[in-house]
């Protein structure tokens, strides 16, 4: 990035910031978001147990992040408070993936812009609604949305990743399937990833008013071998 003090183009400004953010997201493992019949799958390389990449937002809404911990945290943070606020003002359905994605996009898009350092954060927001309808959001660490359909793939080799998923999805999907195909996408043909290795969690209208559920590692372990 350029030194301060130092002119510098606001074209060149801008691609400063956008390449030093993208080569900071690219270092960080994958995730992938993937809908299936009656919800959304959310896998993840993440060994961790405690630093989780996906997370719960509000009722029927997910969120995942990669890059940064610490900046997509606070991103995940401020969603909650937006949600909560906005559930307590209105109603509960009021709350939806659409406007807390637009917010990220404002939030984003203000620090791109105006700070010094942009956040190298790439962040998907996933909805279910009642009837089993689904809605995947990109938002990417300059602020762009992207309403996403059927799946998506946001931090590490994304593209590969993308060209996996989309060659292994159909319509017919259930929510194991769903996972079982994150998990080879993310993979990859030379390589295989084990419970332990992985976060996974899905949304799914038949789980009750918060249709978030997290997969333990004997769970997702027992899917796997299927």
């Amino acid at each position: 990035m350029a030194m301060p003090g130092m002119y510098v183009s606001p074209e060149q400004l801008m691609q400063d910031r956008a390449d030093y953010a993208r080569k900071g997201i690219s270092r960080g493992r994958s995730l992938a978001a993937v809908e299936h019949q009656g919800g959304i799958a959310l896998v993840a390389e993440n060994a961790s147990s405690t630093l989780r990449k996906v997370s719960e937002i509000y009722d029927r809404i997910a969120f995942g992040g990669v890059g940064r911990y610490n900046e997509f945290d606070q991103l995940r943070i401020a969603g909650v408070r937006y949600a909560e606020l906005k559930g307590y003002q209105y109603s509960r359905e009021d709350v939806d993936a659409r406007s807390l994605a637009n917010q990220y996009a404002q939030m984003l898009g203000q620090i791109f812009t105006h700070e010094m350092k942009p956040m190298e954060v790439e962040i998907v927001v996933a909805e279910i609604d009642s009837d089993g309808t689904p809605e995947l959001y990109r938002i990417q660490y300059d602020g762009t949305v992207a309403d996403e359909q059927h799946w998506c793939c946001i931090g590490g080799d994304s593209e590969a990743v993308l060209d996996r998923l989309s060659d292994g999805w159909s319509q017919e999907l259930d929510r194991d399937a769903a996972v079982r195909l994150a998990v080879q996408a993310l993979a990859g043909p030379d390589r295989s990833l084990s419970a332990e290795e992985l976060e996974v969690a899905v949304l799914a209208a038949g789980n009750g008013r918060r249709c978030f559920r997290r997969l333990d590692d004997a769970e997702t372990e027992g899917l796997l071998a299927v």
